[in-house]
């Protein structure tokens, strides 16, 4: 790549690591086509992998029980022309944010930490004024944290070097001067700080790594092999290369632009769509917590993931609920340098869906293909809904 390249793709990595803040919930997506047979779907994905901005390649996994339907269009690397595969890596992006609740409500569910455990007791060496948040308020993005993300200094070591490590666990030190932006609990706003300092909460109550406790209490349990949380740029072979796209200019591959330090528990993580739907499905269906935990996880708020899910969105605890014309589904989305994440299933994790794109599409860089890919994404549900 260019420097001119990389510089440019730094600028947009600095403008939307991880994830971009939302301020207020999606409504309702509007209405698409119906149609669930393959041929249908297919042509639905061709279309918007053609359309002006598309991503060079999409992916969509559908597991009903004993079947799993493997859709796909593009090229998930544009020099060979390859089509994207299920046991392809590619970052997840924000969709992270949902391991980091496992291993927080797994230890909540052991007695490790309880949702109402305060930073002031659990990690003391932040902000005082910040002591009152609560993990339930982390998880849930009502804890009015300030955005580390956000911050000038961060941006600038990022456009800088946008390999540059990060100490994953002082990120939060960049905002380490800033109020909180409302009082814990009276409002949603989406924050790349709150699933940091998830993360940081888990190591306190065990002495453990956050890494070590994704692998004991996600990876290991669901059988999740190809899963992982790099520090660095590089990306695992084989895998979905990430595509900046800004037509009429060519695709730029960014897959190895940005290093994951600076993201790390708020959307760090490589997987591939085989071990992500696996995931979901343990997730949503209760195999890494008690029902103690499922029933606070899903006392929902207005709320949209980022970018907005199909549907009309509201807020869990690292979980949303996405309700479509065909029926609601639980899960995650995620944006992120070169990729656009869904993960979700039907409330009992019989059905699950993944749907990624080689791009990052969101609200800042282009609204209207968000709107189109959450037609995409509502048609996709009804599928995975209405199979027999």
């Amino acid at each position: 790549m260019h420097l001119s390249s990389a510089l440019r793709a730094a600028s947009v990595a600095a403008l939307c690591v991880a994830v971009l803040t939302p301020v207020t919930a999606a409504g309702p997506a509007s209405a698409a086509p119906r149609g669930g047979d393959d041929h249908r779907l297919q042509e639905q994905l061709d279309r918007f992998v053609r359309s002006p901005g598309g991503p060079p390649a999409v992916i969509a996994v559908l597991h009903y029980g004993r079947k799993t339907r493997v859709l796909t269009a593009g090229a998930a690397d544009l020099r060979t022309g390859r089509p994207p595969r299920p046991d392809d890596h590619m970052r997840i992006a924000s969709t992270a944010k949902a391991y980091s609740g496992v291993v927080a409500l797994a230890l909540a569910d052991r007695g490790a930490l309880d949702l109402d455990d305060t930073l002031a007791r659990r990690l003391p060496r932040l902000p005082a004024a910040w002591g009152a948040v609560t993990l339930r308020q982390l998880l849930q993005h009502t804890s009015g944290l300030p955005d580390y993300s956000e911050s000038t200094v961060f941006r600038d070591e990022i456009r800088a070097d946008p390999r540059h490590h990060f100490d994953s666990r002082r990120l939060l030190d960049y905002v380490a001067d800033k109020p909180l932006r409302f009082a814990p609990g009276s409002r949603y706003q989406y924050s790349n700080s709150d699933n940091i300092a998830v993360a940081l909460m888990a190591e306190a109550a065990t002495g453990t790594r956050y890494e070590s406790l994704l692998r004991e209490l996600v990876y290991r349990p669901l059988g999740l092999h190809r899963t992982s949380l790099p520090q660095g740029y590089r990306m695992p072979k084989p895998y979905m290369h990430g595509y900046a796209v800004d037509p009429p200019a060519a695709p730029e591959d960014v897959s190895e632009v940005l290093g994951m330090s600076g993201v790390w528990a708020s959307g760090g993580i490589v997987s591939t769509p085989a071990d992500m739907n696996r995931f979901v499905r343990g997730y949503v269906g209760g195999a890494l917590f008690g029902g103690r935990m499922i029933h606070a996880q899903r006392r929902w708020i207005e709320g949209s993931s980022e970018p907005a899910g199909p549907g009309h969105n509201r807020a869990g605890l690292a979980l949303f609920r996405y309700d479509t014309r065909c029926g609601a589904v639980y899960g995650h989305t995620g944006n992120t340098l070169g990729y656009t994440q869904l993960v979700a299933a039907s409330p009992d994790g019989r059905r699950s869906l993944t749907f990624s794109a080689t791009t990052q599409i969101n609200k800042a860089t282009d609204p209207a293909q968000v709107e189109r890919m959450r037609e995409l994404e509502e048609n996709l549900v009804c599928a995975l809904l209405r199979h027999p």
